[in-house]
């Protein structure tokens, strides 16, 4: 990135592993580093749990025919849909899971069924087709979808949420990938998306070995009333948190990235400008108590406010391709220093954690710094945004960081910006679809001020 190497090590972890709940605090196991490799991935459908190897006795990975046929196996052997859907305990509050997971471990059966989930290369969730909405709504829809599998009466019995990825395939066509965050970042996993569509448009033709393959196994559960219990509480957590979330997906078509190259602009600069600018705008400005976000990923200056409050009360200055131009600039050159630092593992909010972690764990008072009102403010971010960059026409989405707060991701391709917008319906001031709107309209704004046919 930009003549620097990045480090590598987060694509070594990707693969057969796995976050494990425990009663106080959660760890990571790798199995892609214990002397015998996994070689198996899972599959589930209808709430069942199987476990297909993917390696040919003679080492060679299972061709495309080979693999289809495995996964008819599975799925003429799970029609049935009313099992327990024992992938919902992985959505529950940590400790509360890590409670149950040390009861669900004390029966051989379980164990096993759950070691060969966590060891897996990864899993593919076989889901149920969803309710046909709006083509308007349709992309909203299938990202929530991806994120939660819809809810206990949906798909969400069909995910393992502790395993680092997931390939999540719908009988309506639908598809997507849901990660653990533990492990690994966006980036990584875009890059895979983008190799795995890359293969399917010209997958190797190898023939099959004649050799018989044996069944696919199933990994089966036995449920106590106290596991019963735990189910059902799941549950209830599960599609509380679902019913919370506001998410909307759109993509904006005027332009991509390649417009603000033309003028010799970052896009990501002209992007985190049209959030600040949408957020300022639009109702959050009265709602929320003050007009500028925190941003978990850019920074907003004093000369940037300038600029905001300029394009948001008319009459427009003389000169706004001006200013337009400098605020994106000034912007600019804010963050990529920032992001160079925090490239090299500088960024100064992970210092500070570490330093407060570091004398909680130690038994230590907790310096007056971490007690100070500004520095809860300074770090209460209300935008959590996140660019996401794929070749793939697709985006990545996340929940927001704070109750009162917003997420955006997106993915700048050259002609179209693909874009994710979330927040809690618990909170009345908050508005997915309207911050949306308000970016869209925002972005326009720029647009028009940077033509050069404009005149104020």
């Amino acid at each position: 990135m930009r003549g620097r190497p990045l480090c590598m090590e987060q694509y070594s972890q990707i693969f057969s592993s796995c976050r494990v709940p425990g009663p106080k605090h959660d760890h990571v196991i790798l199995h892609n580093r214990s002397r015998r490799p996994p070689t198996h991935i899972t599959v589930v459908r209808n709430y069942q749990f199987f476990q297909l190897e993917v390696y040919n006795s003679d080492g060679s990975p299972l061709t495309v025919g080979q693999i289809h046929t495995q996964l008819q196996r599975i799925r003429a052997q799970s029609w049935k849909t009313d099992k327990e859907p024992m992938g919902i305990l992985t959505s529950q509050h940590r400790n509360t899971w890590g409670q149950a997971y040390n009861r669900l471990l004390r029966d051989k059966i379980n164990r096993e069924s759950v070691r060969a989930i966590e060891r897996g290369v990864f899993t593919v969730c076989l889901d149920a087709p969803v309710m046909r909405v709006s083509e308007e709504r349709y992309s909203s829809r299938m990202a929530a979808q991806m994120l939660h599998g819809g809810g206990t009466y949906s798909n969400s019995g069909n995910r393992w949420f502790d395993k680092t990825l997931q390939f999540v395939v719908g009988e309506d066509g639908s598809c997507g990938v849901v990660y653990e965050q533990a492990i690994a970042e966006g980036p990584p996993v875009a890059t895979l998306v983008d190799h795995v569509l890359d293969y399917c448009k010209q997958p190797e033709t190898v023939r099959a070995p004649m050799v018989p393959l044996p069944l696919p196994k199933k990994l089966y559960f036995y449920i106590d009333p106290e596991i019963k219990r735990d189910i059902e509480m799941a549950k209830l957590n599960l599609d509380s948190l679902i019913n919370d979330l506001d998410i909307s997906c759109f993509t904006f078509r005027r332009f991509g990235k390649n417009f603000p190259k033309k003028y010799r602009l970052s896009p990501n600069s002209l992007i985190q400008v049209a959030l600040q600018l949408a957020y300022y705008r639009g109702p959050e400005s009265s709602n929320l108590g003050g007009p500028f976000a925190n941003l978990a990923q850019a920074v907003c200056g004093q000369p940037s406010r300038r600029a905001y409050t300029q394009l948001s009360s008319p009459p427009l200055p003389p000169t706004p391709h001006g200013l337009c131009t400098d605020v994106c600039a000034f912007e600019s050159g804010l963050f990529f220093p920032i992001s160079s630092q925090a490239l090299q593992g500088q960024a100064i909010d992970r210092h500070l954690l570490g330093l407060k972690l570091q004398a909680i764990e130690e038994g230590l008072s907790v310096p007056r710094l971490f007690m100070d009102t500004a520095y809860a403010l300074a770090t209460h971010w209300r935008l959590r945004t996140g660019q996401v960059s794929s070749r793939t026409d697709s985006v990545m989405c996340f929940g927001p960081l704070v109750p009162d707060g917003y997420a955006v991701c997106y993915n700048p391709l050259n002609e179209h910006i693909n874009f994710s917008v979330s927040a809690f319906n618990c909170c009345e001031e908050t508005h997915a679809e309207r911050l949306a709107q308000e970016l869209q309209n925002a972005l326009l704004l720029l647009q028009e001020l940077l033509q050069p046919s404009y005149t104020a």
